[in-house]
């Protein structure tokens, strides 16, 4: 199995690949694909819950998802979000918090977004026996602080993965940063860049797997979709209400005498 270990030293050897996952069934087939790791992201707030935004997203509902994950998982590093005010609060409750998450999920790592002032947590958690993946840029649970869902090009987020990375991280999360600054980030550091509409410099990659699948609504400026589920879904159930009601399902052989 795949430890946080496997994934700081595939920098510069070899691109990281991960994706999201949020229940048993397709964290199994995501594990089956060879993946190197699944975040349980807090994103399951709007792809799973229909949430407006991830602030909704309790440690309770992390918890939840993230059990579900785990049990379709044998080969991949499980990685779970820390969700918005489980952390950036009193450093013992923040530790606490990352503790429940590792305990009753049996994931191996949390994830937590913010820069600087998240030095002192981070090394309280790693202190605890919590490895932790970092997360700048755009960061989802300040978009009220930081005016919404932009690409963020400050060159003073290269100062903040110094400090995450000299704090312990053992990778970090670049979302929606010029690739130019993404680079630059990635040769800064010693653990591994995991990009998400930052660009093919990084040491590796990450999208929503709903995303990616075509599952969801949304059209992602950095976002290939690679099938468009949403309309093969749709069809068959068109096809199966079809089949019912000509009464063409079930038929003998799909029925017991």
């Amino acid at each position: 199995m795949k430890t946080t270990e496997t994934i700081r030293n595939m920098k510069g050897k070899e691109k990281i690949v991960g994706l999201t996952a949020y229940d048993y069934q397709m964290a199994q087939i995501l594990d089956r694909a060879g993946i190197d790791f699944l975040l349980v992201g807090d994103s399951l707030g709007m792809v799973c819950l229909g949430y407006e935004n991830t602030l909704s997203v309790t440690l309770e509902e992390m918890i939840h998802h993230g059990k579900a994950a785990r049990r379709g998982v044998k080969e991949a590093l499980l990685i779970i979000d820390m969700p918005f005010l489980s952390y950036k609060v009193r450093i013992e409750d923040s530790v606490y918090n990352a503790g429940r998450l590792i305990k009753e999920t049996g994931g191996s790592a949390v994830k937590v977004e913010g820069g600087k002032e998240l030095v002192p947590t981070i090394k309280a958690m790693i202190s605890a026996d919590i490895p932790v993946m970092g997360h700048i840029g755009l960061m989802p649970q300040a978009i009220h602080k930081t005016g919404g869902y932009k690409v963020q090009r400050q060159e003073g987020l290269i100062d903040e993965a110094k400090a995450l990375s000299d704090a312990g991280i053992f990778s970090l999360i670049l979302e929606c940063i010029p690739m130019g600054l993404a680079e630059k980030i990635t040769k800064a550091v010693s653990v591994p860049t995991i990009g998400i509409g930052a660009g093919s410099l990084c040491d590796g990659q990450i999208l929503v797997t709903n995303d990616l699948l075509g599952l969801t609504e949304r059209r992602l400026k950095f976002c290939r979709r690679y099938l468009d589920l949403q309309k093969e879904i749709a069809c068959a159930i068109q096809r199966f209400i079809e089949d019912v009601r000509k009464g063409g399902f079930p038929e003998e052989d799909e029925s017991f005498s």
